[in-house]
């Protein structure tokens, strides 16, 4: 769906109007709910700046600057880094099996990125910026996650996403308004309707259902959850751009659910079978 929208809007304009759209609708579910006290307002501000003014918008430009089978192996290891930063910082244990998981997990997105036709053809539209911003993306939004765990918990998932989501709209709009006064675009029902998408499905439903999975379970588990999106990824791309699946796509899905499997045991679980 960003693809699609980035044919007809620059990357910070969708960005904008992507929030645009979830902003409102975040704040009706946070009225009446826990109030976000001022002494966290910094950690909030920074929280949103860090994932919507890095994340999202390196996200943007990366995709604008990648093709999907490398912007896709790169957003990968955002469960890596989310399973790597809640290690350091939430201080959760990865046993040898959920390690082993992972790894299975990403080389079989690797196989579905990259065992496709005319691959090579793929990898001359990726230039090195657009990894870059890919990556960082990723690092970004994988830090997201991991510290928003400490601040739902305390002011409530709902809070936390609506005012984190505000303050990274209000530190986007300066830039968004600067490009839009001097790139040229065409606003079209195919970029509207892609932001609405973006801002409707990926922000709000997609936002309150990861905050609320990292609060109840272990950041390994959501973080192995991660790993379906660039299977439905691909085969979306598949479906609305043409590009051809074959064998390999089946084998990398295989890898994937054995990844999860791992990744999901737990270290009682290995215990008791051993």
């Amino acid at each position: 769906m960003t693809k699609l929208g980035l044919e007809s809007l620059p990357p910070l304009t969708l960005t904008a109007m992507r929030f645009a759209v979830a902003v409102p609708l975040l704040l009706i579910f946070a009225v009446g709910r826990h109030p976000l006290p001022r002494h966290a307002w910094p950690r909030v501000a920074m929280l949103g700046v860090l994932g919507i003014g890095i994340g999202q918008v390196a996200q943007t430009f990366g995709v604008a600057g990648t093709s999907a089978s490398v912007g896709t192996i790169i957003s990968a290891t955002i469960p890596v880094f989310i399973v790597f930063f809640a290690a350091l910082r939430l201080k959760q244990q990865v046993s040898g099996w959920q390690k082993l998981g992972l790894l299975a997990a990403f080389a079989g997105i690797a196989l579905v990125a990259f065992a496709r036709e005319h691959g090579a053809a793929m990898l001359s539209d990726t230039t090195a910026g657009g990894a870059i911003c890919v990556l960082l993306s990723a690092l970004a939004i994988a830090f997201y996650y991991v510290w928003s765990v400490e601040l739902t918990t305390a002011y409530g998932t709902a809070t936390v996403a609506a005012w984190s989501t505000l303050f990274g709209f209000v530190a986007l709009l300066p830039w968004a308004a600067w490009e839009m006064w001097h790139v040229p675009f065409h606003v079209t029902t195919q970029g509207v309707s892609a932001a609405v998408y973006l801002g409707v499905i990926v922000t709000v439903a997609g936002l309150f259902m990861w905050l609320k999975l990292l609060r109840i379970v272990p950041a390994r588990v959501a973080a192995s959850v991660q790993f379906i999106q660039p299977v439905f990824g691909i085969a979306a791309a598949s479906f609305m751009f043409g590009d051809r699946v074959g064998p390999s796509f089946v084998v990398g899905v295989a890898l994937v659910l054995v990844g999860l499997a791992l990744t999901m045991v737990s270290r009682n679980e290995v215990g008791n079978r051993a």
